[in-house]
């Protein structure tokens, strides 16, 4: 500090921290409660030095960590995350406005929506949940155990072990200092299964001051918003479908797109060799792409892997799916599930949109009654990309990766409600689930 010439007045004010932090940290005054990691990391930047340089790195890593079961989600979301300033932007205006209160993101499925809050969660080590549907890990009940975990972790905070969630925001609360915020990122409250009545997920109607709840969802008719509030907290939506966000959401699309080309090491090459022998400038293979994309970067996350294994060498630009439901479809014709209904890959994604939940190949090839081998084939080769595999209890099991592929089959499903393929699926669940409670 002394170095930089910096008095703790004019350090605390550059790092928008209160001079009773910067003491803290040095050890003058008492810091019974801990000093937020955010203010840690703004301090070491404005002196130039490393948080762990400051704070012990064992008490660094170890405190306010991500919760072991979202690190490897979180890991994800953010390998190649790109842009989004104007959400971080708009959100940090909203809790330095207001004395607490609900900010919640709007988008339609494959925006970013988990991605912004994994980033956020990453960057500032927030108690998170993120419910997600095609692993039933969005109950309420889950969602309280988790967060009340996380709570009395880090805020120590004794003969918690039952306690609701207001009764820990208000106990939260009380441990914070001046200009400590406690954040709780939420994601994905459309995928809450919840009787309806209270609010999803049973958030509170009041907040304590100093106490924000960043969450996101999809659109929403007025009936199934379920997040009412008392008048003195605030809320706050933002809209990344909203016409004044589309120059942003297309700076954001282009920028990861242009990560893509240029630097990830996995299909940069396959990218950078289809559009040269196709004789198209970069910018003009971003701009197209880019409007073709509909500022949904899960079409990217499929497209761009797609063009650069070579499964649209047979097309130019122009060709490209328009928009993720158009890509899916395009995906369905060419791995020929139209001209060949019934085959074993049809039926392996409807058992598992028919199971909901993650299980493993055995399972499934039970279910479909042929070779296990088989089934991986189809698991790991043709859908691997639209699939999770993930370990449950020491076995390997799988799931449909992302909701909006889920939507898709469901739209398959309800159109083609009458195909003996779904009553055959569905009977041959019932008999393997009947066999195996025998």
């Amino acid at each position: 500090m002394k170095e930089k010439g910096f008095t703790q007045e004019k350090l605390a004010q550059l790092a928008k921290v209160s001079t009773d932090t910067i003491k803290r940290l040095l050890g003058t005054k008492d810091c019974p409660n801990g000093v937020e990691r955010w203010q840690v990391t703004k301090i070491a930047e404005k002196l130039g030095i490393e948080p762990t340089d400051i704070v012990d790195t064992k008490n660094w890593n170890a405190e306010n960590s991500l919760p072991p079961e979202f690190e490897s989600l979180i890991a994800e979301k953010i390998k190649t995350f790109c842009g989004r300033q104007f959400v971080f932007k708009a959100f940090q205006q909203f809790i330095t406005e207001n004395p607490c209160g609900y900010f919640t993101i709007i988008g339609d499925a494959g925006m970013g929506k988990s991605s912004i809050v994994a980033k956020y969660v990453s960057e500032h080590k927030s108690p998170c949940y993120f419910n997600i549907l095609v692993e039933r890990r969005n109950r309420p009940e889950l969602f309280l155990k988790s967060i009340r975990r996380q709570l009395i972790d880090r805020y120590q905070l004794p003969n918690s072990e039952d306690a609701d969630l207001p009764t820990l925001l208000a106990n939260v609360a009380e441990k914070l200092t001046l200009g400590e915020r406690l954040v709780i990122a939420i994601d994905a409250l459309d995928e809450v299964a919840q009787e309806a009545g209270e609010n999803l997920l049973h958030l509170p109607t009041t907040l304590p001051e100093q106490v924000y709840v960043l969450l996101t969802r999809r659109p929403y008719n007025l009936g199934k918003k379920r997040l009412s509030v008392s008048p003195g907290v605030r809320v706050k939506e933002l809209d990344l479908r909203d016409n004044k966000y589309v120059t942003s959401n297309q700076d954001d699309i282009k920028e990861y797109i242009r990560f893509v080309i240029n630097t990830d090491s996995d299909y940069q090459n396959g990218l950078k060799n289809w559009i040269q022998t196709r004789n198209i400038a970069d910018s003009i293979f971003v701009e197209q792409v880019t409007n073709k994309s509909e500022n949904n970067f899960m079409y990217l996350r499929y497209v761009l892997p797609a063009i650069a294994k070579g499964d649209y060498n047979d097309l130019d630009l122009k060709q490209l799916p328009d928009g993720l439901q158009e890509y899916y479809q395009n995906h369905w014709v060419r791995m020929g599930m139209d001209a060949k209904p019934g085959q074993l890959m049809e039926i392996v994604l409807y058992i598992l949109l028919e199971i909901g939940t993650p299980i493993p190949c055995e399972m499934i090839a039970g279910i479909a009654e042929v070779d296990e081998c088989d089934v991986k084939q189809v698991l790991e080769d043709e859908w691997v990309e639209y699939l999770k595999k993930q370990n449950v209890e020491g076995e390997i099991c799988y799931t449909i990766y992302h909701a909006s592929f889920l939507d898709f089959l469901k739209a398959k499903r309800e159109m083609d409600s009458k195909r003996k393929i779904f009553k055959e699926v569905n009977q041959r669940i019932a008999e393997y689930l009947e066999e195996e409670m025998a």
